[in-house]
């Protein structure tokens, strides 16, 4: 878009840029640790497109294009997987430029290509822990009408995959590019799991808007997170955790916040809207206080019983 006539900016917009120069100046020479580094970041659309290929490869039938069967997937994600990790490896390499300045390219390379190979090594079992995330959801929803549906078009596993794929790279090494798949799944489904959390089978994240999941947090096999729920940060334990551990087979109910490193026992609920900062036994049931009732304004009005 043009705006015609031109405007005129006031000839104060010179001092606008020498400031901003200037501003821009002191920050490099006060923070030469984190310089800027522009382009050299890893890319935010290159790992989009790198995500949504490995998400592919990893269901075919249901995330690869229309056109395949059941006979051609196999060569397809072989072909798939060969372009895609090589894309990632490239994408590692910027992240080690950054984290190792002056370190020799074909060590970074080496490097590189290690993490990349490490990640296609658990593709298999990956597979499988998402298979088990699919199967949670559609088994704990009774409006879900199929796994396929559940696959497709519920924000947990948009979620969750990327989840799980950026854990892998996070543990691996290429925290940066982790990071970034991470806050491509938090932007598109608006939950935020931090690629460090330790995160077990079949998790089902209903709904989804607004949960947090904290760099530190553990949590079992067969959890049951409801929305805007919170497994947030505090002073860390001796162990260095400062979020959640969750047991096995826990329900936490809308808008509860989990605080520090607490420890919830399996089988157990929390509530919606509870703010807990202490453990929780197995088996117990956490209940938010109860509300005050009063007579409704309704009442006011002589629309009281008996009226």
């Amino acid at each position: 878009m043009t705006i015609d006539p031109p405007i005129d900016f006031p000839r104060e917009i010179g001092s606008v840029i020498d400031g901003l120069r200037e501003a821009r100046l002191d920050w490099r020479a006060g923070h030469a640790r984190h310089a800027e580094h522009g382009i050299r970041f890893p890319s935010r659309n290159a790992l989009k497109r790198i995500l949504r290929e490995l998400s592919a490869a990893l269901f075919p039938l249901r995330l690869g294009p229309p056109e395949l069967t059941a006979t051609s997937e196999n060569g397809w994600v072989d072909a798939t997987l060969e372009t895609t990790l090589d894309q990632l490896a490239a994408q590692i390499v910027l992240e080690l430029d950054l984290a190792h300045p002056g370190v020799r390219e074909r060590a970074a390379a080496e490097r590189a290509i290690a993490i990349t190979g490490a990640l296609a090594g658990r593709l298999p079992a990956l597979r499988r822990l998402l298979d088990r995330d699919v199967e949670a959801a559609y088994r704990a929803d009774p409006a879900a009408r199929s796994v396929d549906e559940v696959l497709l078009r519920y924000p947990s596993i948009a979620a969750v995959i990327p989840y799980r794929i950026a854990h892998e790279l996070h543990r691996e090494g290429a925290p940066i590019v982790a990071r970034t798949i991470g806050e491509i799944a938090h932007q598109r489904t608006g939950i935020d799991i931090h690629p460090g959390a330790r995160i077990g089978p079949g998790l089902f994240i209903d709904h989804g808007t607004g949960v947090v999941i904290g760099e530190t947090a553990e949590l079992g096999s067969n959890i049951h997170l409801h929305q805007s729920v919170t497994l947030g940060g505090a002073l860390p334990a001796r162990d260095g955790r400062r979020h959640p551990r969750i047991g096995d087979r826990v329900v936490v109910h809308p808008g509860a916040v989990l605080l520090g490193p607490i420890h919830v026992g399996d089988d157990s609920a929390i509530d919606a809207n509870v703010v807990l900062r202490h453990d929780v036994p197995a088996r117990t049931v956490v209940r938010a206080p109860a509300p005050v009732l009063e007579p409704a304004a309704v009442i006011e009005h002589g629309i009281a019983k008996g009226n």
